[in-house]
């Protein structure tokens, strides 16, 4: 991979990484166009690396948020326990909602399925074509939630299984949470904005489970190229989101998924279609 190729997917992933159209995805898809070898380890860590440095603009964005404690006194007769879950319960929401994605993804990836599915653009094609068509229905599914509800560790667990099924690219996790969010009637902006804070530490954990396993499988790959591939994906990916992810808010909340359905579908049936016919998704030998 050289740097061109890095920042063009970059691009792709900062500008996809928020939106419920699957940025690995797209990024599967850039990969195939731009002619980059499927198969190496250091391109499917790099899938997984840059995808942190987009999900970082989420605590840059949201500091005010991402950074807070409850401050507010714990009902009284509370235990050691309670006392010191009150104080940081959001960060406690977090663990709950991302141990439902260690546990699959740790499965997926020891057992070769995970390294399957980066490979395979026809999975890729064929879930956003299904995602597109559930999106389509989602805003009849689900109404547009209750400014009331309340976000515990149930409902955190629940999304944070939803979160699981973003592991088949295509799917989207961006996608998973929001409707998992929405499912459990939260609004579009509270779903879409714990979708984003529960990205974090998911991300973390993938980004420090593939660094480990570049190291520990073959350190020949951290040549100087590599690394400067790996730090520019990141903050081209990092400053993209940026930009795009509070346009993604503000569009949810507004319009809803269709368009991002009538997107998914179209990208996707154009995809099969080349698949199908034999021709090549290379547009660069």
């Amino acid at each position: 991979m050289d740097l061109l190729q890095a920042i063009i997917i970059a691009i792709v992933e900062g500008l996809t990484e928020f939106l419920p159209v699957s940025s690995t995805g797209h990024m599967i898809i850039a990969q195939n166009l731009l002619g980059v070898a499927q198969g190496d380890a250091f391109v499917h860590a790099f899938t997984f690396i840059i995808q942190f440095g987009a999900i970082l603009s989420v605590v840059v964005l949201y500091w005010k948020q991402f950074f807070r404690l409850d401050n507010t006194p714990a009902p009284e007769g509370s235990s050691l326990w309670q006392r010191i879950r009150h104080r940081w319960y959001f960060y406690w929401l977090l663990v709950v909602g991302v141990l439902p994605a260690v546990v699959i993804g740790l499965a997926a990836k020891k057992s070769g399925l995970l390294d399957w599915l980066l490979d395979s653009v026809t999975v890729v094609a064929i879930m956003l074509v299904a995602g597109g068509v559930f999106m389509l229905l989602c805003d009849r599914i689900f109404n547009k939630g209750s400014e009331t509800v309340r976000l515990d560790e149930r409902k955190a667990f629940k999304i944070g299984l939803f979160q699981c099924i973003s592991v088949i690219p295509g799917v989207s996790r961006s996608m998973a949470t929001i409707v998992g969010g929405m499912a459990q009637k939260l609004t579009r902006r509270k779903a879409a904005e714990f979708s984003f804070f529960l990205a974090v530490p998911t991300m973390a954990g993938a980004t420090l489970l593939d660094l480990v396993d570049l190291f520990k499988d073959n350190a020949e790959w951290a040549t100087t190229h590599n690394i400067v591939v790996l730090i520019v994906g990141c903050v081209v990916a990092f400053v993209v989101a940026l930009l795009a992810m509070k346009w993604f808010v503000n569009f949810l909340t507004k319009y809803g998924f269709k368009a991002f359905g009538w997107y998914r579908i179209i990208v996707g049936v154009i995809i099969l279609v080349m698949i199908l016919s034999g021709q090549s998704l290379q547009m660069v030998d």
